[in-house]
């Protein structure tokens, strides 16, 4: 390749490499071309979104760091040419774009970001598929907490937010164990502060499976012999009703009887108190107003008897009601589930084995059953206390035998225990952990083919793999300082979670390209499934060097001053991969 200029001087070095490989993916061309509905006057629109972005991938906390950083990101022009503008704007620029984006125009750009992502998440989950036989997908639910004074940020609700009660916002998240990149993003959503994530379950699955084209084979027939269980319930819970309607109408016979008991004993006594006053007469313990009054008493008791016996028996026929409401209410929605589950085996023409990973706040009954039903191996903990470890320490004897599972970990499991209310057997195992002179107790759930009660310190490392998705919630807030939110319009802040779990996908993608074609990129970046995405963006998107324009990319000289001095990088825009054919995905998705 031929020079084409004299190099010049970037204090931005990973974000001129980012950028080469950014016009491979066709990420810049297909921003640019996405319509914005605000006026150019120095900069275009599309370049402050594309800057926005940049600014993330370089871990600056706050938008006004754009302009004011030891470095200015906006100052830097070598940066802009990597991304094939002019030149960066002003901070307040980009706050303005923010601000005045609309919804409409956000979503456009969420969808060239997953249009641009899909081939590169299709290729890792098909190398998953060959290579583990299964697709492992963690889920879970992040805050996104703002100042608890603030009345700026629109929908920002009080929640559970680490360990406090705070302002702001959630968002629902879903990962993928990659072949290659250790970790991707597949999906991101936000909600209010208050969402709660045993709400979320159903729709961070369906969101996975929208993304990965990919779905396990719904359980139909386990499915079917719920709706037929629930089916049989439904006379029973009638005869309930009508029993319930029966002892109602007897109680209200008798406090009538009774009433009217009360009523006769309180002329009587209002009588005889009359007769006995015009009379003058004394009255005497065993005279007839004496023991007209005994009687109006035993009857007002037995009254008061009756009005408590009435509403117990009202009680109880609410109770019946509602249970059969309930009952045919489930039956009707099992009934939907199942012709929608019956109607997606048969549009999926290539099943996948799916395992799903979430923590103790998506452990329901009802969400475990559906997730049991759609298919998927899940590893879970329980929520509340359906299946609490009480239960399960009175299964402990004396004889039990405890499996040391981790350092101060171990393990008792039962397979196929039959939970009370709970349609299907689960793999149940009971944790205790030593903290000092204490212990402390846990239950994990599995439900799937693979036989974990014969392993169980395979069992408590498959479900605490799930840290991935910790870690990578923490490397958000951390390293692409999603803790915080450098924008307040809605639309700003739904572009901004999803630019957040792009830039997080893009530098792991960006390491397995640079360590194809360079040799000099540092030893922490060539394991492409941990590639010191921290170094990356926190130092290296800040390091000096020197950049020499190619005829197909660039050649990138660290500095002297540079902690990776001497090292350099020939970036050529070349990207090759092959693309997963049709048949290799579960093609048709619905919404029965």
């Amino acid at each position: 390749m031929s020079q084409s200029q004299t190099p010049s001087l970037t204090q931005h070095a990973m974000l001129i490499a980012w950028g080469q490989y950014l016009h491979c993916l066709g990420l810049i061309q297909k921003v640019e071309a996405v319509p914005l509905h605000q006026k150019t006057v120095l900069h275009r629109p599309q370049t402050k979104v594309l800057e926005f972005l940049a600014g993330m991938l370089s871990g600056l906390p706050h938008l006004k760091d754009l302009s004011c950083a030891a470095h200015p990101l906006d100052q830097d022009r070598e940066a802009a040419r990597a991304w094939g503008q002019p030149a960066w704007a002003d901070q307040s620029g980009v706050s303005r774009t923010m601000t005045t984006l609309t919804m409409d125009e956000a979503m456009q750009l969420v969808s060239v970001l997953d249009l641009v992502s899909q081939p590169l998440i299709d290729r890792e989950v098909v190398l998953a598929w060959q290579r583990c036989g299964e697709l492992v997908l963690d889920a879970d639910l992040t805050g996104r907490p703002v100042s608890n004074t603030s009345t700026s940020y629109p929908g920002a609700e009080y929640g559970h937010m680490g360990d406090a009660v705070q302002l702001g916002y959630q968002a629902a998240m879903v990962s993928m164990h990659s072949p290659t990149y250790g970790r991707l993003w597949l999906s991101v959503t936000p909600h209010p502060g208050d969402t709660v994530s045993n709400t979320q379950a159903e729709a961070l699955v369906l969101a996975a499976e929208a993304k990965t084209g990919r779905r396990p084979q719904r359980r139909t027939e386990l499915l079917k012999q719920r709706l037929q269980h629930a089916t049989r319930q439904q006379p029973c819970l009638t005869h309930r009703v009508a029993r319930a309607h029966r002892m109602l109408k007897e109680e209200q016979r008798r406090l009538q009887e009774t009433q009217k008991q009360v009523e006769h004993w309180q002329k009587q006594v209002t009588d005889y108190e009359a007769v006995y006053q015009t009379r003058e007469r004394e009255e005497r313990p065993h005279s007839q107003l004496a023991q007209a009054r005994r009687k109006l008493s035993v009857q007002q008791r037995r009254q008061d008897r009756r009005e408590q016996d009435l509403a117990r028996a009202q009680r109880r026929l609410d109770r019946c009601l509602s249970s059969l409401a309930e009952c045919r209410a489930e039956i009707e929605r099992l009934e939907k589930r199942l012709e929608r589950f019956v109607w997606e085996n048969r549009m999926n023409g290539a099943p996948l084995r799916m395992v799903l990973r979430m923590d103790a706040g998506f452990g329901t009954p009802e969400n475990l059953a559906l997730l049991i039903e759609m298919g998927y191996e899940v590893y879970l903990k329980p929520y509340g206390r359906w299946a609490v470890a009480k239960m399960l320490k009175s299964q402990v004897t004396g004889q039990t035998s405890w499996t040391r599972v981790g350092k101060n970990a171990e393990m008792v499991a039962w397979p196929s225990f039959q939970v009370k209310s709970f349609p299907y057997p689960l793999d149940l195992a009971l944790e205790r952990f030593y903290t000092g002179k204490t212990q402390k107790h846990g239950v994990l759930i599995h439900y799937g083919d693979k036989p974990v009660t014969q392993d169980l310190p395979g069992w408590f490392h498959a479900y605490n793999g799930r840290q991935t998705i910790e870690a990578g919630i923490k490397e958000g807030k951390q390293v692409f300082t999603m803790h915080h939110l450098k924008v307040r319009a809605e639309p700003a802040l739904y572009l901004q979670e999803h630019l957040a779990t792009f830039a997080a996908n893009l530098v792991r993608w960006a390491a397995h390209w640079l360590a194809s074609q360079c040799p000099q990129i540092p030893e922490g970046w060539q394991d492409t499934t941990a590639p010191a995405v921290k170094e990356q963006v926190c130092v290296a998107a800040h390091a000096s060097a020197w950049v020499t324009w190619l005829e197909q990319g660039c050649l990138l000289t660290f500095s002297d001053h540079s902690v990776f001095a001497g090292r350099s990088l020939e970036i050529k825009r070349e990207l090759v991969y092959q693309p997963v054919l049709p048949f290799a995905k579960s093609c048709v998705f619905s919404t029965i």
